[in-house]
């Protein structure tokens, strides 16, 4: 998928076969060539680790209109972003419950005044939880907490 000549090949083939379902076999099962072939229209990419019965199963998944990827790319993919988790969840059991639930006020932008009245507090004693929270974080301001603390909680918790 990194040689750009193949890459417009398949493109040309998902274009001029548009009904059809075009699944990749490949060696290699790196998540880019994965995005990049799912990228160009392909419906399947396959590595040529997986067993025959895998390969029709994912074959018929491309023809009634899914898409299938290898188990061992999104692994890969959760592997990496395993250490954003970790740090996430260091940051979150060193917040008090109460430090925590400031601290997701802040991330969706509640002013202190409306987490005081919703923790059923005294808007003096959010401002110590932030000014704490601020100093767990290393953050200089509450827009900076918000901005790490959305950037840590990891997409499928966030809502």
């Amino acid at each position: 998928m990194d040689d750009t000549d193949l890459t417009a090949e398949i493109s040309e083939l998902v274009a001029t076969f548009d009904s059809a379902a075009v699944v990749v076999v490949a060696e290699n099962d790196d998540l880019n060539y994965v995005l990049k072939a799912l990228e160009i229209g392909v419906r399947g990419y396959i590595p040529t680790t997986c067993g025959i019965e895998i390969c029709m199963q994912a074959i018929e998944l491309a023809i009634a209109g899914g898409k299938f990827v290898p188990a061992s790319s999104v692994l890969a993919l959760r592997k990496m972003l395993g250490n954003r988790n970790d740090e996430f969840r260091h940051i979150a059991t060193s917040f008090t419950a109460r430090q925590s639930a400031v601290a997701e006020g802040l991330r969706r932008g509640k002013a202190n005044k409306i987490i005081a009245y919703e923790l059923n507090l005294c808007e003096s004693t959010v401002k110590v939880h932030i000014r704490n929270i601020m100093k767990k974080l290393g953050a200089t301001n509450r827009t900076e907490v918000a901005y790490k603390i959305s950037d840590m909680i990891p997409h499928e918790t966030r809502f």
